[in-house]
């Protein structure tokens, strides 16, 4: 009976570790489509630059609706 258990335990590992594989082989894949679209998508570079490090053009006014007040 303790060999089964051992079995039943073993199993369970690797049913979440196939899922786990399968988690970050996701991920993997989203990344790669990212990354494939920084390399060859100009506009959706510049969407980038702009959401995360808060570049704006010259003479552009961006607004921040979460305080309601122009950003300079």
């Amino acid at each position: 009976m303790e060999a089964r258990s051992e079995y039943n335990r073993l199993k369970q590992t690797q049913v979440h570790a196939r899922q786990v594989l399968a988690d970050k082989e996701a991920q993997l894949r989203e990344q790669e489509r990212i990354l494939e679209r920084l390399r060859s998508d100009p506009a959706y570079v510049e969407k980038v630059i702009r959401e995360r490090l808060g570049f704006v053009k010259p003479d552009e006014t961006i607004y921040d609706f979460r305080n309601s007040a122009p950003i300079p």
